[in-house]
């Protein structure tokens, strides 16, 4: 279990919902917001940096951390492996820095497991067919690859029982609002501000 003084946001949501779409935003327009990036097997697609939306790596490297411990959870997606480093989220959470991970739900659980009080949000497509108009709408997929996606699709969204929150993203702009006010809350619990208002009453 890590220790830890920040909040954890964990988002997940089936491929082409528009999870990190809304990742960047909200990291970009919440403050002391800081996007956990992944490590992932998979080759960068087209408009992606490394180190911005992903930490790009070959199998040996991921076998490497994998064997030394150096994971907070890590999973194989679609025949690719992705995984959440866990130096870099220590370091970030000792800090006092809230973080946001955009992981799949075999991988929130993990994160779960090691940060019980992890605030977990679900995003869902509007529907089954506009989330298969989506996938096909990127290009970058063979019609079998999508139906591979739809397919696990359906496994994460039965999954949804296991999050806080539940998103749908229709459009981005009122998903993004839903997902703003639940970090907003969040930081605004009676648990995260205690020491504030004891010490704002011991001012009196």
């Amino acid at each position: 279990m890590l220790s830890h003084s920040g909040n954890v946001f964990v988002l997940s949501a089936p491929s082409g919902t528009g999870k990190s779409t809304l990742a960047r935003q909200l990291v970009k327009q919440v403050t002391d917001l800081n996007f956990s990036v992944s490590f992932t097997t998979r080759r960068p697609r087209p408009g992606e940096v490394d180190g911005r939306d992903y930490f790009f790596v070959d199998d040996a490297t991921f076998d490497r951390m994998v064997a030394e411990d150096g994971f907070v959870e890590w999973v194989s997606v679609y025949e690719r492996r992705y995984g959440t480093g866990k130096a870099w989220i220590q370091e970030q959470l000792a800090s006092g820095t809230d973080i946001l991970l955009d992981i799949e739900s075999k991988g929130a659980r993990q994160v779960h497991k090691a940060i019980p009080d992890a605030v977990m949000v679900f995003l869902l497509p509007p529907s089954s067919g506009e989330l298969a108009s989506r996938l096909r709408g990127r290009g970058d997929e063979s019609e079998e690859q999508v139906r591979i996606r739809l397919d696990y699709a359906r496994h994460e969204l039965s999954q949804f029982d296991s999050y806080d929150y539940l998103v749908v993203n229709d459009t981005v702009d009122q998903a993004y609002r839903k997902l703003e006010s639940i970090i907003i809350a969040t930081r605004c619990r009676r648990e995260r501000m205690g020491k504030t208002a004891q010490r704002i009453l011991e001012s009196f």
